[in-house]
């Protein structure tokens, strides 16, 4: 797996994604078409794993927390920018999504949670907000932000 074969990846989920509204049923959609216990999940765990151990994701270290932005917002990922991040029983710090939020949560130890989601996706609409949160071990979680965009706030 290199950045360039995971952002082919990434473009076959996010194809599916573009024009589409941030919403629960998107969530619903994401869950039953890439769930947790299916090949294509177990793929991009797999991806993002490696590029951990590699150095090409999560290349960053701030507040106990791993992360980076792989792809800026790119034609070639639908107008969605890519970030993975690394965290371990911890709260990151509190932002805004002025255009949404889709993640992918992958659990490093059994039973962690994201925000209180086992394994699969969650969404957040346009305008949400959260102080994102790792509960009962670590997890990778994979943000795709349209337009790459995400305002860090004040708690």
């Amino acid at each position: 797996m290199s950045p360039h074969e995971f952002q082919r990846l990434i473009a076959g989920v996010t194809e599916q994604l573009d024009g589409r509204p941030l919403d629960g049923e998107l969530a619903d959609w994401l869950n039953d078409t890439y769930p947790a216990d299916g090949d294509a999940f177990r793929e991009l765990a797999e991806a993002c794993r490696t590029g951990v151990a590699e150095g090409w994701l999560c290349n960053r270290e701030g507040g106990g927390i791993r992360y980076g932005r792989i792809f800026k917002a790119l034609p070639e990922t639908h107008g969605f920018s890519v970030d993975v991040v690394d965290m371990k029983d911890i709260a990151g710090p509190h932002h805004v999504h002025p255009n949404g939020e889709i993640d992918l949560i992958m659990p490093l130890t059994e039973g962690t949670t994201f925000d209180g989601h086992p394994a699969g996706w969650c969404v957040y609409g346009p305008g949400s907000a959260h102080r994102p949160t790792v509960a009962n071990g670590e997890a990778l979680v994979l943000y795709l932000l349209p337009q790459g965009a995400i305002e860090f706030t004040p708690a």
